[in-house]
């Protein structure tokens, strides 16, 4: 969330910022509550203040003979009013906590200003996308041919946008997250988490999913409880509520876990093939950085996530999103985008944002600096990668004239072997 501080003292500066966001959002509120809220709190001080000052004469008062009566009665009434006024202070600090939630993340002045996803911007690409001398296949038509994805049996028991990953399909995407997570352990440095898959409200609120998304999730009435539309949820916190020490940062983590997301919205987008599920696989990594040092790690961020792209030798592009495009908690993410020959262009598998402080002011997170003083980290996340999404590009990119595909040589010691054929058993 956005500090009150922030929005009073560089106003002009924050609904510049929010103007460019797809949207409309105001500030005014939230100033209004503001200046309620420390209007009263001005008040309850006077009052207090009043009568610990008149709590300390009466004793004096009395030993020196005098009828204080009338004085006590006066600082009974006067605590009621403080009694009442603290009541109404905290009824407006929540109504000013709900507005601020209800406020999108400033975008950095790096963001490129646009309306929509067409005013992103490109930055670079690795390799050219994929040339066939056949006619390559969707991933779902060789997915179904070669017995890799059951979409019929998935619906069958769960609904649509639900799938079946079976034999030699379902061993690809073992070793893809396998893979995954041994580049960023090992060769990366991350610490490996692993998470629950159902957290409470406050999580849910804490990284920003709640309240704005909250029909998009998938939730246990009975016991509160959301299932995790990505491992940024859990993983980011861990820290809530509680205070670092500035030589513990940074902090890099990873996990993989299943995700889940009702995507009310998107319906008839991406329906075919595994691009859009309901329940999808997914590594991601986490930071949390010192302030001063959280552009340049969203850069390493990046570039940890490309890295799988470029083992994989998948053709993908980065692109840095207009503020139109921009993620409701984020102030700037780059999309690592890879190229699907099924849509004929490139498909994110990977957002990778700098949240700044917005998310560590929901969630409380804050660290101890060297002065001591106390201020609020800066967190980050970053697909590394969509496992589903990699699957289908694995699919595609590696396909032969024969309806196999080749398995990448990345892949190949958690595969066992460099090809996956229709005659194969599964």
């Amino acid at each position: 969330m956005l500090d009150i501080k922030r929005i009073r003292e560089e106003r002009e500066k924050v609904e510049k910022g929010l103007a460019g966001r797809s949207g409309s959002f105001s500030v005014e509120k939230a100033l209004q509550l503001d200046d309620e809220r420390r209007a009263l709190l001005s008040e309850v001080e006077a009052k207090k203040a009043e009568r610990n000052q008149v709590s300390k004469e009466i004793p004096l008062r009395k030993k020196a003979g005098e009828d204080v009566s009338a004085t006590i009665e006066r600082m009974r009434a006067l605590g009621d009013d403080i009694k009442a006024d603290d009541e109404k202070l905290r009824a407006i600090e929540e109504e000013l906590r709900m507005e601020l939630l209800s406020i999108p993340n400033v975008p950095h002045e790096s963001v490129p200003f646009g309306k929509d996803d067409t005013d992103n911007v490109e930055m670079r690409r690795f390799s050219e996308p994929t040339a066939f001398d056949f006619e390559p296949k969707p991933h779902w038509d060789l997915g179904t041919d070669l017995s890799l994805l059951d979409f019929d049996r998935g619906a069958k028991l769960s609904g649509a946008r639900f799938t079946i990953m079976r034999g030699q399909g379902a061993r690809l995407e073992r070793s893809i997250y396998n893979f995954m997570l041994d580049l960023h352990t090992i060769d990366q440095e991350y610490l490996e988490i692993a998470p629950p898959y159902l957290v409470n409200r406050a999580s849910m609120t804490g990284t920003g999913q709640l309240p704005k998304f909250e029909e998009d999730m998938y939730h246990c009435n009975e016991d509160d409880l959301f299932l995790i539309p990505t491992a940024e949820v859990p993983v980011t916190n861990i820290y809530r509520d509680e205070i670092l020490d500035e030589k513990d940062l940074p902090q890099y983590m990873t996990a993989f876990t299943p995700c889940f997301r009702r995507e009310a919205g998107s319906a008839g987008r991406d329906t075919r093939g595994i691009i859009r599920q309901h329940q999808f696989d997914k590594v991601e990594l986490v930071k949390f950085v010192h302030p001063e040092g959280s552009y340049e790690e969203l850069e390493k961020l990046t570039n940890d996530a490309e890295e799988v792209l470029k083992r994989l030798e998948l053709p993908y592009r980065v692109v840095t999103l207009s503020s139109g495009d921009l993620g409701f908690s984020s102030a700037k993410t780059y999309d690592i985008e890879v190229w699907m020959p099924s849509y004929q262009r490139y498909v994110e598998i990977s957002s990778c944002s700098n949240f700044e402080d917005y998310q560590a002011r929901r969630a409380n997170i804050r660290f101890r600096d060297a002065q001591g003083n106390v201020r609020f980290v800066h967190t980050l996340n970053g697909s590394g990668l969509a496992v589903g999404r990699t699957w289908a590009a694995v699919a595609e990119n590696y396909q032969n004239a024969d309806g196999s595909i080749t398995i990448p040589d990345a892949l190949r010691p958690y595969f066992g072997s460099d090809r996956i054929e229709k005659k194969s058993r599964g």
